[in-house]
């Protein structure tokens, strides 16, 4: 049986599941986006998922929350860290 934990509220900033380590994979711009929709400041929102969500570990089945990047992003960071 998996045990996937998720991140309350943010159902909609789900972009794909870890199958590996069985963790569900949030988008960090999404998730932003879900609590400036509830009225709170960019800012505001990005501190309090920095703080409260996105660098807390509760265990190997912790979410992953990451930066989705188009294909022409994600190129130039990884030819950036090539060089």
């Amino acid at each position: 049986m998996t045990n996937y934990i998720k991140a309350d509220g943010f159902d909609e900033a789900i972009i794909g599941i870890d199958m590996v380590q069985e963790r569900i994979i949030y988008c960090k711009q999404k998730m932003i986006d879900i609590l400036v929709q509830d009225e709170m400041e960019e800012i505001d929102a990005i501190e309090y998922l920095e703080y409260n969500t996105w660098n807390t570990w509760i265990g190997d089945n912790t979410p992953i929350y990451m930066d989705q990047m188009n294909h022409d992003e994600l190129i130039e960071m990884i030819n950036e860290n090539l060089d």
